[in-house]
């Protein structure tokens, strides 16, 4: 990768439910910010690339630039859905007015943020959920196997579970709470409108419904507060793994990180570090640019 004739660079942080665009000079300095909606390359590959690509024009015009300027930019992408070579090839393939391009899971972009470039480890919690360590040059992700298999530490599960109970609690096969009431209200209180709304439900869908269920968990909801307690569990779960594979310090981003933490210092104190940056300025830094 040869950077030497870069005047800018991207970084780009395509999570399940947005996409995050920081704009950097050579030196380090931040020029532009910008955000777009999902950009999940696996769960819709052209319209992911659609609203990155997006973002990125909004970042290059909020700095003052011109569209040429792609020609000196190094583009870093780290992306959800990006899990093998074929899927940042594919990517890759879609940028090729830039000058240097370099695609990543987003969860390596945010574990190399995290610790300025430093070995650690990493635990995500947003849409979806995963761990993600390097360690000695050496980089391993864990979980992060999509909504269907995994995610057990994630918004989109946490959605998705309490739906499904607030559907068994208006078909009687459950005691109601306060929670399912709240959530079967969002559909007309019936429980064939949530069938029909899952059919085409993505992960961020159910993702969006998690904020309730943090509400009631607070005030001790027999549904809730659960769902709460074993989202805690496949976070710790995600840390236990990355202490096995090496990872000294290790630290906990997304969308769902700041919500859980009270409910982690709960049991516990010393489980997490603060990152010293986020996953947009560790694609500038894989790209080969610089921070401040």
């Amino acid at each position: 990768m040869n950077t030497a004739d870069c005047r800018f660079f991207v970084g780009v942080d395509g999570g399940g439910t947005r996409c995050r665009v920081r704009l950097r000079s050579a030196n380090g300095q931040e020029l532009a910010f910008a955000e777009g909606g999902s950009a999940n390359v696996n769960a819709d590959p052209d319209g992911a690339l659609a609203t990155i690509i997006d973002t990125i024009d909004q970042a290059i015009a909020t700095a003052g630039l011109m569209p040429d300027v792609k020609g000196q930019i190094g583009l870093g992408l780290g992306l959800a859905g990006v899990i093998s070579m074929e899927d940042s090839g594919r990517v890759s393939d879609a940028f090729k007015g830039f000058n240097t391009v370099i695609v990543e899971s987003d969860a390596a972009t945010a574990c190399v943020g995290a610790h300025g470039g430093a070995d650690g480890g990493l635990v995500i919690a947003g849409t979806g959920s995963a761990g993600f360590a390097i360690v000695k040059g050496k980089r391993t992700g864990i979980g992060g196997r999509g909504f269907a298999i995994g995610d057990d530490g994630s918004a989109a599960r946490i959605g998705w579970d309490a739906l499904r109970q607030s559907a068994q609690a208006a078909d009687g096969l459950i005691a109601p709470t306060n929670m399912t009431r709240h959530l079967m209200k969002k559909f007309q209180n019936d429980a064939a409108e949530v069938t029909r709304w899952s059919k085409t439900a993505r992960a961020a869908d159910y993702g969006a419904l998690a904020p309730i269920a943090f509400v009631h968990a607070a005030e001790g909801d027999a549904v809730a507060l659960p769902l709460i307690k074993q989202t805690v569990a496949a976070i710790l779960a995600l840390r236990s793994a990355l202490i096995a594979l090496g990872a000294e310090r290790i630290a906990l981003v997304g969308g769902l990180a700041e919500p859980l933490s009270p409910w982690i210092d709960l049991i516990g104190t010393g489980f997490f570090v603060p990152a010293q940056y986020d996953a947009a300025d560790g694609a500038i830094l894989l790209a080969g640019g610089k921070l401040p």
